[in-house]
């Protein structure tokens, strides 16, 4: 019999980053024990937020054969984000790529021409990593 206990633990750093995401639309529902499996429920607003669910899960387990998951992208493939006090483009692009180097693609989607010049309460679009 599988220890659910242990694979909370295990995918703690997965529901971590779901709940990461909550205030911009995403939603942690609830995880149980499905026979040997733990059974993750959640909602994310955009396929860039599950992009960096599933390298989460890929960083925890590549095979995650003990996942059973139900993951649900409940709007399109962009994110919008708006600027808050202390951001800035790369810190935008670690939050939802992992890495601060995306910084540019964002820049482009949001036809910004200078990625030093953003003001709070900007909307920016955050793309789809090609």
């Amino acid at each position: 019999m599988a220890d659910f206990q242990a694979l909370q633990e295990k995918y703690k750093p997965v529901v971590d980053v779901i709940k990461q995401f909550e205030g911009h639309g995403a939603k942690f529902d609830g995880s149980e024990l499905v026979g040997e499996q733990y059974h993750l429920v959640a909602h994310v607003p955009s396929q860039v937020v599950l992009d960096r669910v599933w390298d989460a899960i890929k960083q925890v387990d590549p095979q995650y054969a003990d996942l059973k998951h139900e993951i649900t992208n409940t709007g399109g493939q962009e994110q919008e984000y708006t600027i808050a006090p202390g951001d800035n483009l790369s810190k935008v692009s670690k939050l939802f790529y992992g890495n601060a180097n995306h910084y540019e693609g964002i820049a482009k989607a949001s036809h910004i021409a200078n990625p030093d010049k953003i003001q709070v309460g900007q909307k920016v679009t955050v793309p789809v990593l090609q």
